[in-house]
This record gives C-alpha cells, sequence and structure tokens, in this order.
C-alpha cells in the first residue's frame, strides 16, 4: 500500500514542476539578442517609462523565444524522430531539393510549422551520417502557405540511416524568421534527437521519408521535437497506394 505524501511534500513537487517549465536552458544564440533587447529597453525607459514596459515585455518574450527545454528521445533504431515542435500541417508527395542532389521522385514530406510561440531549436530524425547540405536563397512566403517549401529561403539537409535509408531535412524561412542557422556539416555522424540548427522567429521544417516508409503522423498533430515519432523503419505496414493526396 502506497504511503500518502505529506502536503507539503506534494505542494513543494509542483513548484519544482512549474520552475521546471519555465526555468528552461536558452539557446547560446538568444543571450545576443536578449541583450539587444535589454538595451533598448533602459533607452526607451530613459525616453518614456510606458515604454520601457513594453521594452521589457518584449525581452522576456525574446528569452522565451530562445527557449532550448532538455527532450527524452526515443532510443530504439529504426525510428523516424520529429525534428521541430508545432503543428503539423501537411503530409504529402513532393520531390525533395534539387540542390541535394537526391533522385527526382516524389517521397512524402511532413510539414511542420513553427509559430513564434514553439521552442525553434530543431533536432535530427534519425541516427546516421550527413552526406550533403544545400543552401538556397529565397523569398519569405509565409510558412504555412504549401508554396513556402518551394519558394522560400532555406537549408537542406541529407542523411543516410545507419541502415542505409536516405532523408531530407529541410529547415525554411517564414514571414517574419530572416535567419536560419544550421550547425552540421557533411560526413558528420549524427544522433536522433541531437540539436543541429536554429530558425528565428516563426518558420518550418520538412521531412522526407525514404521510399516505401508510411507516416506514423496525421495532419493537426502538435509535434515535440526529439520526442515525437513521425514513422518507423522496421514497421511491417507498406504504404498504401494512393494514401497521401
Amino acid at each position: 500500500m502506497r504511503a500518502a505524501r505529506h502536503p507539503a511534500v506534494t505542494a513543494s513537487h509542483r513548484t519544482f514542476s512549474l520552475l521546471d517549465r519555465i526555468l528552461v536552458p536558452i539557446h547560446r544564440e538568444g543571450w545576443r539578442f536578449a541583450g539587444l533587447f535589454a538595451i533598448a529597453t533602459l533607452l526607451l525607459w530613459w525616453l518614456w517609462s510606458p515604454l520601457g514596459w513594453v521594452g521589457l515585455v518584449a525581452t522576456l518574450w525574446c528569452v522565451y523565444f530562445f527557449r532550448d527545454p532538455p527532450r527524452v528521445t526515443p532510443i530504439r533504431s529504426g525510428l523516424v524522430i520529429a525534428p521541430a515542435d508545432g503543428v503539423v500541417q501537411a503530409i504529402e508527395p513532393a520531390v525533395p531539393p534539387t540542390e541535394l542532389g537526391m533522385p527526382a521522385l516524389p517521397l512524402i514530406r511532413i510539414s511542420v510549422f513553427m509559430n513564434v510561440f514553439d521552442v525553434h531549436v530543431n533536432r535530427m530524425p534519425i541516427d546516421g551520417t550527413v552526406l550533403s547540405l544545400g543552401y538556397r536563397p529565397g523569398k519569405f512566403f509565409n510558412a504555412s502557405l504549401d508554396k513556402a517549401s518551394e519558394f522560400n529561403e532555406r537549408q537542406s539537409v541529407r542523411v543516410r540511416s545507419t541502415d542505409g535509408h536516405e532523408f531530407a531535412v529541410v529547415q525554411i524561412a517564414g514571414l517574419v524568421a530572416r535567419r536560419i542557422r544550421c550547425d552540421i556539416e557533411a560526413n558528420q555522424m549524427v544522433r536522433a534527437g541531437e540539436r543541429f540548427g536554429l530558425i528565428r522567429f516563426g518558420s518550418r521544417v520538412d521531412v522526407y521519408l525514404p521510399e516505401g516508409i508510411a507516416p506514423l503522423a496525421v495532419v493537426g498533430q502538435r509535434s515535440v521535437a526529439g520526442e515525437t515519432v513521425f514513422a518507423d523503419l522496421q514497421s511491417a505496414e507498406p504504404m498504401r497506394r494512393g494514401e497521401m493526396r
């Protein structure tokens, strides 16, 4: 029979749980922006205190935007993990970016849209080796639009998993996002759930699954980078023809 917890212990546990959700680590790139926001806040306060309050809110939001919470990644081989926090906006056939040199054949693409309140640290979906990277300048359409994958500025990564499957992971700038950061290099070994980049502020990440692999994600669900399972390479369920439109 489980012993009942003392009310004070329960309250303390809840307090620490709440603090863990608020006091999360900040991505190193965020401190530079937070410093600039803080300086601007001091200037605004000196000019007119009501503007200083606006600046303070903006500074706190900047710190919140660059949060980098720890994640618990499933460790079983063959699982394809979500690369970004956000909403799965589309699951459809599409040809991978030409700059990666992959065959011009449609693959299932899972698109995750990140709004300005989502965590923007991106994580690798699979264990493997980075085969190539490709950057292409472009427009800054709203990342929630279908044409964003084709026309917006993007950073693409081609990865071969440890069992030989090839993936494409694409960071796409959005309407507000003007900077894509990718911290990996060609021939680098990567792990599922490992941080590999960041996009600011509001953007999209696409994952192209290998041919014949059925997605486990559904349109409209929320994904958690480094934790949500998008596909299983060891699944015996075949892709049903005409399933994704």
